[in-house]
């Protein structure tokens, strides 16, 4: 029986859905093999302090990301589960005083674009374009929690490639460049990516930011890097 989409909102509240396979077996057999290992105080860099002393405090926010593109609560722990194992296997490459949790979230972005492949191939449905599938699956509609009440009534119509740029933008504070890191596309997807987002809200009759009092942050452009 199909459920509805959960919202980023009541998620932690049990909410349940259906809408999306589980991430591949060979994910889950990677994440239970490979555990944070024993280490030589001594032979850790700052990077690698960094990454382990952080990781706790980007959970939640890498949780519901997870949940915004999978839709599931058990997936987006498959991929929080996924992203954390990877970042301590490459904690050195990670620059101490830089931003961890954009570095943790293109990671997890980079996790599930490799599920969605696999899954088409696994499917028989060939080697295909992930964004393709990922704004076919937008299609979908899952509720975005978007700084206010009012706006995930029209972000829930976006499709999840918008939807995503519209998160990050405008959730998660992140610049253009900061952006296409994350979701692995040039700067100018990203803001035509952006531009469509706002252009599919203000065109919508349903909300008046002066009347109804939804921020009219999403609106202003935000920093090209």
């Amino acid at each position: 029986m199909q459920a509805s989409a959960p919202s980023l909102a009541t998620a932690a509240a049990d909410t349940r859905c259906i809408l999306t396979p589980a991430l591949s077996p060979s994910v889950s057999r990677t994440s239970n093999r490979r555990r944070d290992r024993a280490v030589d105080p001594g032979s850790i860099s700052a990077g690698e302090r960094e990454v382990r002393a952080g990781l706790s405090t980007c959970l939640t926010r890498l949780w519901r990301y997870g949940v915004l593109l999978s839709r599931r609560r058990d997936v987006a722990d498959d991929l929080v589960q996924a992203t954390f194992v990877r970042a301590l296997e490459r904690a050195n490459q990670f620059q101490a005083g830089t931003q961890l949790d954009r570095w943790l979230f293109a990671i997890l972005h980079s996790i599930w674009l490799n599920e969605v492949r696999s899954r088409r191939v696994r499917t028989g449905q060939g080697q295909v374009d992930a964004d393709r599938v990922l704004m076919v699956d937008g299609g979908r509609q899952t509720e975005a929690h978007v700084l206010a009440n009012q706006i995930l009534l029209l972000a829930d119509r976006l499709p999840l490639a918008q939807k995503t740029a519209l998160w990050l933008a405008y959730v998660e504070g992140l610049s253009y460049g900061e952006i296409a890191e994350v979701t692995q596309v040039p700067i100018g997807t990203v803001m035509s990516r952006l531009a469509a987002a706002r252009a599919r809200i203000t065109d919508s009759t349903v909300l008046d930011p002066a009347r109804d009092g939804v921020p009219s942050l999403y609106f202003t452009p935000l920093q090209r890097a």
